[in-house]
């Protein structure tokens, strides 16, 4: 039997997906790859990927987007992972890079600073080790597990998803489980189980990874700070981010074949 190409994001918040999905018999039935976001974005853009755990800024350069999945990496309201790291008030910044990881960050960071915070800093494409170029009025978006060390190196932090709900009142989706072309249902049911079992053994998991830094708490992370549902309020999110960067294609929506969340 071919198995199922998947991409999945390698940070920490995807720890609980890869946790449920090697813990459960679908283990034998995917082909699973981990990269940044990027990467993932691009493996399923260009058909190396069949499913993809992918940055949702993709979906409108894809042919069929499909969400294939009740479950995704969003946050209610503080994310902690995807923030602003500056010296100086965000006020205050001439310069900020944009972290090269993931287009969907990027795109965020680039509407609230229109649209929240009113300011027209110089944007900066960023690079590896761009994060040591940060201080006095260059600030930086900095994603994923490298903001767990950012937290400890610049004195202010501006949160997305925090600034996201302050604006629009919704949560934000970073990435969702997408595909772009038809997958046997019957298998997507059994991967969307096999995620909320990863979820619900989040009380083990935490005991099983190291802190990715002192003082970061894995627990609470894992269940304030990420929320996996992919639930109608992050669906209205995610809608509205896409329109706010101009899709203005047919929104994609959870295939019917996959039973509703809990």
């Amino acid at each position: 039997m071919k198995k199922i190409k998947v991409v999945a994001v390698s940070y920490l918040n995807t720890k609980p997906f890869l946790y449920g999905l090697f813990k459960s018999a679908v283990s034998e039935l995917i082909d699973l790859q981990l990269a940044i976001p990027s990467e993932c974005a691009r493996m399923l853009r260009d058909g190396q990927a069949d499913l993809g755990l992918v940055p949702v800024a993709v979906i409108p350069e894809l042919d069929a987007p499909r969400l294939v999945s009740h479950y995704c990496i969003g946050a209610e309201r503080s994310v902690r992972t995807v923030a602003i790291f500056s010296e100086k008030p965000i006020e205050e910044l001439d310069r900020i890079y944009l972290d090269y990881h993931s287009r969907t960050s990027v795109e965020l960071a680039k509407i609230l600073i229109r649209d929240y915070w009113h300011l027209q800093p110089e944007l900066l494409p960023a690079y590896p080790g761009f994060e040591d170029r940060l201080g006095g009025t260059t600030g930086g978006l900095i994603i994923g597990d490298r903001a767990v060390t950012a937290e400890t190196r610049y004195p202010l932090m501006y949160d997305l998803a925090e600034a996201w709900h302050a604006m629009s009142g919704l949560p934000f989706v970073f990435a969702a489980w997408v595909s772009n072309k038809p997958v046997d249902p019957a298998f997507l049911e059994v991967f969307d189980q096999a995620l909320a079992l990863g979820i619900d053994k989040v009380p083990e998991l935490v005991y099983l990874l190291p802190d990715p830094h002192p003082g970061f708490d894995l627990r609470t992370y894992f269940t304030e700070n990420i929320s996996y549902a992919l639930d109608e309020p992050k669906q209205e999110g995610l809608d509205l981010f896409l329109k706010k960067i101009g899709f203005s294609g047919a929104l994609p929506v959870i295939s019917p074949t996959i039973a509703p969340l809990r």
